[in-house]
């Protein structure tokens, strides 16, 4: 077979490297230098074709790495980004749970001094008003005394005008 400028094309690959040499060794044997150089060439295109597309497979075997290097690496960002905002979130719950907690510990806080005043307001109430009580009671009491010793003074005093009327 021969292309558009005359030159002869060969088969490729282990093919046309096995024909390349058998050409080689016929023009070598019947001493034929065209069909040696011709069978040298075709194995040399076979080697160069088989050499350009192991290169080739090489080249594409570094790329489908490189993706997958580029894969991981983006699985892995990914990842440390979750794990980031997974601790984000845990410590935005924490926060929370220790404001609620913080809250409703004050809460009974001022509960229990709201209690504390509401028991101290009571035992006032109760003290003065025992206090009053007290109060009251004496000056009743003082009323009392001051009106039984009145009454005696009364009585003395009726007496002491007996006393003198009969001395009179």
């Amino acid at each position: 077979m021969t292309d558009s400028e005359g030159r002869e094309r060969v088969a490729g690959g282990p093919i046309g490297k096995l024909a390349g040499k058998a050409k080689a060794a016929v023009g070598n044997l019947t001493g034929k230098e065209k069909l040696a150089r011709e069978g040298n060439l075709q194995e040399a295109q076979a080697d160069a074709a088989a050499e350009a597309a192991r290169r080739a497979d090489e080249a594409e075997q570094r790329e489908q790495e490189a993706e997958l290097e580029a894969r991981r690496n983006a699985v892995q960002t990914e990842r440390e980004s979750l794990r980031a905002e997974l601790e984000a979130t845990a410590e935005e719950e924490a926060a929370e749970r220790d404001r609620a907690r913080a809250e409703r510990q004050a809460a009974a806080e001022a509960q229990a001094q709201a209690a504390s005043a509401e028991a101290r307001r009571r035992d006032e109430q109760q003290q003065a008003a025992a206090t009053e009580q007290r109060t009251e009671a004496a000056a009743t009491a003082e009323k009392a005394e001051a009106a039984r010793l009145d009454q005696e003074a009364r009585t003395a005093e009726r007496r002491a005008e007996a006393i003198d009327s009969q001395e009179d």
